[in-house]
C-alpha cells in the first residue's frame, strides 16, 4: 500500500530538492578535504562551506558567519555548550519540556558541581517567563530552553525569556531542533547567545549534520569539548582561539554540509513562512478531525496558536504502541510512539511512562492523507 510519512519530528522526508544530488556530486566530482588541501578543488569546497555558514547566519539573524560551527547534530551541539560552559560548575535553569539531549548531560555534570532547576510547564506545554525568573539563584549562569516541544509542539516565548536573561546578565541558549527552518528566529532580537540546530528536520537537509551559533561573549567563557587537528596553527599543541576553528576539530561532514547548503538554498527560494503555513494548515485540519473522536486525547495544545506541526495523541481505549502498530499495518501510516527521548516533558504532560503516539507533518503531506489517517483511527478504536 502507499505509505504515509507522519514522522517529520524525527527527521524530515522528503528532503529538499537537490540535496541528494549535491551530496553525490561532492563525492563523485571531488571529495576533497578543506583546510588541508592546497589545490583548486579543496578551495572550491571551502567556498561552499563558507557560503553555508553565511546562509545559516542570515537565517538566524546572527552578527557574523564566523560564529557558525558545524557538528554532527543538535545533541552534539548541546553537549558542546553544557560541558564547555559548565565545566567549572554553576547553576542553569531549563524548562520542564527538555529533551534528553539536555537532561542527560546535566545529570552527568552533577558530579562536577553543576546544578539545574527545571521551570514548570502546564499540561499544554506553556512556559511562563516569570516561572523561569523564579528559578534564578545567585549562582545561576544561564537559561537553556527548547524553542518547541518535540512531544506536543507548543512553542516557548524565547524573546521574553531572552529579555529576562539580559536583565539578569545570564547566558541564553536555545534548542531549535523542532523550529530551525520552520519559524523565524532572530538571535539578536531574542538575545540568544547559543543556538543549537540540526540540519535534518525543518531545514530539510541530510542526517549527520548540525551545529550551533555562538555569541562573542559566550565564546570567551566556553571551552572546546573536542580537541584535535584543525588545519590551522598546526605548529601549536594548543587549540586555536579563533572561531570557528576553536570548536571544529577533525574532518567535517562535507557531504552533509553540501546537502545542507542545497536545502538552505531551497528554503531561501521557497520561504520558510510559506512552508510553515502549509504545515500548519494541515495541522489545523488534523486537530479539527481528531477532536471529533472521544476515544483519543490530544496531548498539549488543541489549537494552532503558538505551536509547530507536531501533535501527540493518547489512545484511551488501546495501548499507544498497539495503536501505532495498527496504523502502520492497516494504512501504512508511519508515526513515532513512546517517550520521544523526553521523559521530563511527558512527566509535565502526565503521559509518563506510557508516552504518546506522535504525528508530525511536512509541507509535502496532503489533506487526503490526513483523511485516511482519521478513518483508520476510527477503525482501530
Amino acid at each position: 500500500m502507499e505509505k504515509i510519512y507522519f514522522d517529520n519530528g524525527s527527521t524530515s522526508w522528503p528532503k529538499a530538492p537537490g540535496v541528494p544530488e549535491a551530496m553525490a556530486d561532492l563525492l563523485l566530482e571531488g571529495g576533497f578535504n578543506i583546510n588541508r588541501g592546497n589545490y583548486e578543488g579543496a578551495y572550491e569546497i571551502e567556498g561552499m562551506v563558507l557560503d553555508t555558514r553565511e546562509q545559516l547566519a542570515k537565517l538566524f539573524h546572527a552578527r557574523h558567519s564566523k560564529g557558525v560551527v558545524f557538528t554532527p547534530n543538535v545533541t552534539y551541539s548541546l553537549n558542546f555548550f553544557l560541558k564547555g560552559f559548565l565545566r567549572s560548575g554553576g547553576h542553569i535553569v531549563v524548562s520542564g519540556m527538555e529533551h534528553n539531549a539536555v537532561m542527560r548531560p546535566l545529570e552527568q555534570l552533577k558530579g562536577s558541581g553543576a546544578a539545574y532547576t527545571a521551570a514548570p510547564v502546564d499540561r499544554e506545554g506553556n512556559l511562563k517567563p516569570e516561572d523561569i525568573e523564579a528559578c534564578i539563584r545567585k549562582d545561576t549562569r544561564a537559561v537553556l530552553v527548547t524553542h518547541a516541544s518535540n512531544v506536543c509542539g507548543t512553542t516557548t516565548p524565547i524573546q521574553e525569556i531572552g529579555e529576562l536573561c539580559v536583565r539578569h546578565g545570564l547566558i541564553f541558549a536555545v534548542d531549535t531542533a523542532q523550529t530551525a527552518g520552520t519559524l523565524d528566529i532572530d538571535m539578536e532580537k531574542c538575545g540568544i547567545d547559543f543556538l543549537a540546530f540540526t540540519g535534518h528536520k525543518g531545514l530539510l537537509g541530510p542526517q549527520g549534520i548540525g551545529g550551533f551559533l555562538i555569541s562573542e561573549r559566550l565564546d570567551e567563557e566556553m571551552s572546546p569539548l573536542i580537541a584535535g587537528g584543525t588545519g590551522s596553527l598546526s605548529d601549536s599543541l594548543i587549540m586555536p582561539e579563533s572561531l570557528p576553528d576553536k570548536y571544529e576539530s577533525g574532518t567535517m561532514n562535507l557531504p552533509g554540509i553540501a546537502g545542507l547548503h542545497a536545502a538552505l538554498t531551497y528554503l531561501e527560494q521557497e520561504g520558510i513562512q510559506k512552508i510553515h503555513r502549509r504545515k500548519m494548515k494541515l495541522t489545523a485540519y488534523f486537530l479539527e478531525r481528531i477532536l471529533e473522536i472521544p476515544e483519543v486525547r490530544v496531548v498539549g495544545r488543541k489549537t494552532c496558536e503558538d505551536r509547530v506541526a507536531v501533535v501527540s495523541l493518547d489512545f484511551r481505549t488501546k495501548d499507544n504502541a498497539v495503536a501505532a502498530f495498527e496504523l502502520e499495518q492497516e494504512a501504512g501510516i508511519m508515526t513515532r510512539v513512546g517517550l520521544h527521548c523526553a521523559p521530563a516533558a511527558h512527566r509535565s504532560f502526565g503521559t509518563f511512562p506510557k508516552g504518546t503516539v506522535r504525528f508530525a507533518f511536512s509541507a509535502a503531506n496532503r489533506e487526503e492523507e490526513v483523511d485516511r489517517c482519521i478513518e483508520t483511527i476510527y477503525k482501530i478504536v
